[in-house]
């Protein structure tokens, strides 16, 4: 088959691992091995794990709200369709420190292991440099 349709109704969200983010794998459930994709809904006062790769590059879309994300060190603000590329070994972090939900689009190639359950204490380490429960200023 040359593709796969995932409706919006059928797709399984899922608290993340360490933060409780609201996410949904999207390339598992659309079974692609090329690239990982997920959304991430982060309600007022939720961060992604400050995280960094060592091969994937992402990309971020902020699909609605306002986007805020910091990458190696630098604060950025994204209205509602901007988008951002991170290269694999930056370290990054999205938040929401707004009074409304952000919806982000992640699309990352190549997929890199993703689970904080799955990876080694040496993993943990180096792709979670300030470990995977890290808070951003604004939250902290």
């Amino acid at each position: 088959m040359s593709f796969r349709v995932l409706p919006a109704g059928e797709a399984h969200w899922r608290p993340s691992n360490q933060l409780r983010v609201e996410n949904t794998d999207l390339a598992k459930q659309l079974r692609s091995s090329t690239l990982a994709a997920r959304m991430w809904r982060l309600a007022p006062g939720q961060a992604s794990t400050r995280h960094r790769h060592e091969k994937q590059t992402e990309l971020y879309v902020v699909l609605e709200g306002t986007g805020r994300i910091r990458v190696e060190g630098e604060l950025l603000t994204l209205d509602r369709l901007s988008s951002i590329l991170v290269e694999p070994q930056a370290v990054r972090q999205v938040f929401n420190d707004t009074d409304a939900d952000v919806l982000w689009l992640v699309v990352g190639t190549p997929p890199e292991l993703a689970n904080t359950l799955e990876m080694t204490p040496e993993q943990l380490a180096w792709g979670y440099p300030d470990g995977p429960l890290a808070l951003p200023p604004e939250l902290a």
